[in-house]
């Protein structure tokens, strides 16, 4: 099963954006979402700090910023 991850900030408006819009494309299509909050660890802050959300899938970046639906179901349909 594909699984995206989504590192997203407390508070944040825009991770909460595009988490409910991924959750809505889930009940349409069968991945699964890992959510990770970016201030957790020093290495999330470098890497996806300036950036959130960040998606992922496989350590790939698909997205950032608001959700590229046509992107994700690219990952999907690769599968």
């Amino acid at each position: 099963m594909i699984e995206f991850t989504v590192y997203s900030r407390i508070g944040c408006h825009l991770c909460e954006d595009l988490l409910q819009q991924l959750l809505q494309l889930q009940q349409a299509h069968n991945f699964k979402i890992n959510e990770v909050d970016v201030d957790s660890s020093p290495q999330f802050i470098e890497q996806y700090g300036l950036q959130v959300p960040v998606v992922t899938c496989k350590d790939e970046q698909i997205c950032h910023y608001f959700l590229d639906q046509a992107a994700i179901l690219q990952v999907l349909s690769d599968k």
